[in-house]
């Protein structure tokens, strides 16, 4: 049953993308080793309570802020809003769903200004942004780049209990569906969502939630991200590898999963495609086939399923979990009987099944 969604009669706050998260992290020291020393993102300013980190080609004040706590977790999925009035919007159209919402006119971190954060519908703490500090985009700074180099945030990637529900509510914020994982009886595991021009800004990954899958940066090429594990093997830090590399079937980006060393899952992600036409088709892929999370038929490890990071209500408190009541992706496709498929028609199923792992 799909749970309601409520409808406000205010105009939904016009989004631009995702700008930057806010972990919190339990050792500053071994994330700033981890996010600055290994992945080569930038310090844009750092105390001794928090780290602002930005990739090359960023010119905002950041795109990640690590934050010195007793337990590892999301304070906040910070997007960029098109005007100031939009944080207006955003305020009005949250109250009006009931959500709790808190605004700051001088910001909930350095380098932002007028924000607001609410606890959106499905959970999560949510924040819109307009006014901005900037800084030097280091585009040009080829001196600093590294084989590995990170240049963009590319997205978020958000476990909730009931991804219909929250692909309406997403739906209704502004965002469009471009690729999902459905089964033969309309079971919906997952769906990519889009304000840029890219794949997704979002992504719903059903679960029990609401928890943080991952974030997201962007590198120019395939080559940068086997650099990127070249690199941590050298460092004898290929522990910090979950999956891939590989090439997804959903988004058909080259991608790698890492765990920093609080366990806070980031993607490096490179070569996905062009969104932005009004009908640019939506793309359904059936959960049974073999490629779609992995298009080389790689099994997806369990640990990808089920591990994810706690989010935070807006007192610093975290969110309760809401079991999802439908099949999980992994139970019908790494279980006893979960048969995947690379020729859908094939006789013989059960190809490179995940529980061979």
């Amino acid at each position: 049953m799909l749970e309601k969604i409520p409808h406000p009669s205010v105009p939904a706050p016009d989004i631009l993308r995702c700008a930057y998260m806010e972990i919190v992290v339990t050792d500053l020291k071994r994330s700033r080793d981890f996010y600055v020393d290994v992945l080569g993102l930038t310090v844009t300013e750092e105390d001794d309570n928090a780290i602002y980190l930005r990739s090359l080609e960023e010119f905002i004040h950041h795109n990640l802020v690590l934050r010195k706590g007793p337990e590892a977790a999301v304070a906040a999925f910070s997007y960029r809003v098109r005007t100031p009035e939009d944080v207006d919007r955003a305020e009005a159209y949250y109250h009006e769903m009931g959500c709790r919402t808190k605004r700051r006119r001088d910001g909930f971190v350095k380098g932002i200004g007028d924000a607001v954060r609410v606890e959106d519908p499905l959970g999560f703490p949510y924040e819109f942004f307009y006014e901005v500090e900037h800084v030097e985009r280091l585009a040009w700074r080829y001196d600093l780049y590294t084989p590995g180099s990170l240049v963009r945030l590319d997205h978020f990637n958000q476990v909730t209990h009931n991804v219909p529900r929250g692909v309406t509510y997403m739906e209704e914020l502004g965002f469009r569906v471009t690729e999902d994982i459905q089964d033969e009886d309309g079971v919906v595991y997952a769906a990519w969502v889009r304000r840029k021009s890219t794949v997704h800004d979002t992504a719903l990954t059903g679960g029990d939630g609401p928890r943080m899958h991952h974030v997201a940066f962007a590198t120019h090429e395939k080559h940068n991200i086997l650099a990127i594990c070249d690199k941590l093997g050298a460092l004898r830090m290929s522990d910090h590898i979950e999956r891939g590399p590989g090439r997804h079937g959903v988004s058909n980006a080259f991608y790698l999963y890492l765990r920093d060393p609080d366990g806070h899952r980031v993607e490096i992600y490179t070569q996905d495609y062009y969104t932005g036409d009004p009908d640019n088709p939506r793309v359904t892929w059936d959960v049974h086939d073999n490629q779609r999370r992995d298009w080389w038929g790689n099994p997806v490890v369990p640990s990808w399923y089920t591990d994810a990071s706690t989010v935070l209500d807006l007192d610093g408190n975290p969110q309760p979990l809401i079991v999802r009541d439908e099949p999980s992706e992994m139970a019908v496709t790494v279980g006893a009987d979960g048969f995947s498929y690379t020729r859908k028609d094939d006789e013989e199923k059960g190809f490179k099944l995940g529980n061979t792992l």
